[in-house]
């Protein structure tokens, strides 16, 4: 049995420039003391290069990108740990066909993003942003406190373009607030639907019907600009909009028309098309839409739960078992796959 070290590498962003952790609660332990492992902070590069992958059996990956050209020919990395459930930033197809395994951590961002839709909807329904700037007027935004009345959530309804991890999450947490709930999905499981309470409907009907309508789905070619001029025209007036998902989903250049034209009531977005937006973005200018930067789910236990996903994945790899959260699942039952397993059962003798 061979007593080489299994090696992962972790993306250069998960250190500062000073070399302090970029995310102190991404708990290391579990894989710095893990028997036959060793762990290397990669330098800075986007993409990641083959080169610095050249050999390393396992990646934990945040923001840079990992393209075709990041995978050397030797064929020694295994898997690739996506740090969140976004997987845009890596070319699956590349990966599927060098057998490497793309990794998720649905788990991690399943109650943070939920709770980040419902920071959203009550902020908007309640008015908040507006209601904070009337008090820090003094006397005079006081005075003005009759105009801006929230809205209540009892039988509204709540609406979801899918219901997957985190959009069944969120109706779970939104149960209390006795709105009625619909959803659109393709890929729906009916049973989940059922228990929820949630109506499927289709595409138009969701954003006719919806007094909040949130996005969660991901980022596909097939999603890419799913919200658009046409979709939100269909829109209530009083109706709110909310994206938590990936920025792309929406045409922003449309949303902000409608937001510009008070076409809705307003909107919740933690992600935009271009992320850090121009300073001149006219969205930054807007009085009916709260911002943040695509950070609202970022929490202690959001960011340990993702990390711990990751390290629980590559501990996985190392012992010839299937991960958790894998996206390209074709490449399990791949000759290339099962074979890296079985070399790694012998390597660590599981």
């Amino acid at each position: 049995m061979s007593t080489a070290p299994f090696r992962v590498a972790l993306s250069g962003d998960f250190k500062k420039p000073d070399g302090s952790p970029t995310f102190p609660d991404f708990d290391l332990g579990p894989l710095l003391s893990a028997p036959g492992v060793e762990t290397v902070f990669l330098g800075p590069a986007n993409p990641v290069t083959a080169e610095q992958l050249a050999d390393f059996d396992a990646l934990i990956l945040l923001m840079p990108r990992f393209a075709a050209e990041s995978i050397h020919p030797n064929g020694r990395l295994g898997l690739v740990a996506r740090f969140g459930v976004g997987y845009d930033n890596v070319d699956t197809e590349a990966c599927s066909k060098a057998g490497i395994a793309l990794a998720i951590t649905p788990d991690g961002v399943r109650r943070p993003v939920a709770v980040s839709i419902i920071t959203f909807m009550l902020a908007l329904t309640g008015k908040l942003m507006i209601k904070d700037r009337l008090t820090r007027e003094g006397p005079a935004g006081f005075a003005r406190r009759v105009d801006h009345m929230g809205v209540g959530l009892v039988g509204r309804t709540l609406g979801s373009i899918g219901i997957g991890n985190i959009g069944a999450e969120l109706f779970r947490l939104a149960k209390p607030y006795d709105m009625k709930f619909i959803a659109h999905d393709p890929f729906a499981d009916a049973k989940v639907a059922a228990e929820l309470g949630i109506e499927l409907v289709d595409l138009d009907s969701l954003f006719r019907r919806s007094d909040v309508l949130a996005v969660n789905c991901p980022l596909t070619p097939e999603t890419r600009h799913l919200v658009n001029e046409a979709r939100l025209g269909l829109m209530k007036p009083t109706a709110y909009f909310i994206n938590t998902a990936r920025g792309s989903i929406v045409d922003q250049q449309a949303l902000t028309r409608v937001l510009q034209a008070r076409r809705i009531a307003g909107a919740g977005l933690d992600v935009l098309e271009q992320e850090p937006p121009a300073a001149d973005d006219p969205i930054l200018t807007l009085d009916n839409v709260i911002l943040a930067p695509h950070a609202l789910c970022w929490t202690d236990q959001c960011f340990a739960g993702n990390g711990a996903a990751d390290i629980r994945a590559v501990l996985s790899v190392m012992k010839g078992e299937e991960p958790r959260g894998v996206v390209n699942r074709s490449v399990l039952s791949s000759p290339v796959w099962k074979s890296r397993l079985e070399r790694n059962r012998q390597r660590f003798g599981h």
